[in-house]
């Protein structure tokens, strides 16, 4: 039998979190990480769907995301390719325009112990203002706006790259900069399959 690495044992820990209290639907920590991923998604918190399946981005704003990665699920849901650690790990609930912010508690806990655990990321993909925020922090980009993180993608490439959330409300921005799809995810998609090709 294969010893648990400090990363599953901290991800065993994290599944069990309640330190958040008055959560709509009740803790229910969702992420995938291995200390073999190379590709980290870095994104925002579950949404209801996600919360009842109990598997990041299984739902409309994943299925966009295999395609903008040009992976299948089976490839997408193996933790030793990808890592998926949100910024907060529960369903925060709704907020006026979509869902609520990831609560602040997850990130300030468990996302650095997580990070250090993850040794062999060589890309981080930065999915909506949190994971921007946080990841960037302390640099001149962090309080850039999207489209400018997304038109100069190269000042962070090859370890990072910024995404627009592929949530269906986000069809207007795709629709206004046309250059994301054309420009940076043909770029995304060689680098993706060259790092899953060295596995």
């Amino acid at each position: 039998m294969t010893k648990p690495t400090p990363c599953d044992a901290l991800v065993a820990t994290i599944r069990q979190c309640h330190l958040c209290q008055g959560l709509p639907l009740g803790p229910k920590p969702i992420l995938q990480a291995s200390s073999n991923a190379r590709i980290l998604i870095a994104g925002q918190a579950p949404g209801q769907v996600t919360h009842q399946r109990g598997r990041p981005f299984d739902d409309a704003s994943g299925e966009r995301l295999r395609r903008w990665l040009a992976v299948d699920k089976e490839t997408f849901y193996d933790p030793n390719q990808f890592a998926i650690v949100p910024m907060g790990f529960c369903y925060p609930g709704k907020a006026t325009a979509g869902d609520a912010a990831p609560r602040p508690e997850c990130a300030a806990t468990w996302r650095q112990p997580l990070l250090a655990a993850l040794p062999n990321i060589e890309l981080t993909l930065l999915l909506g203002r949190f994971a921007i925020a946080w990841h960037l922090a302390n640099t001149e980009f962090a309080k850039q706006p999207l489209a400018q993180l997304t038109t100069h993608w190269q000042q962070l490439w090859p370890q990072l790259m910024v995404l627009p959330h592929p949530s269906p409300r986000n069809n207007r921005w795709l629709a206004q900069h046309p250059q994301f799809e054309a420009q940076q995810l043909p770029r995304l998609q060689q680098r993706i399959a060259s790092l899953l090709h060295r596995h």
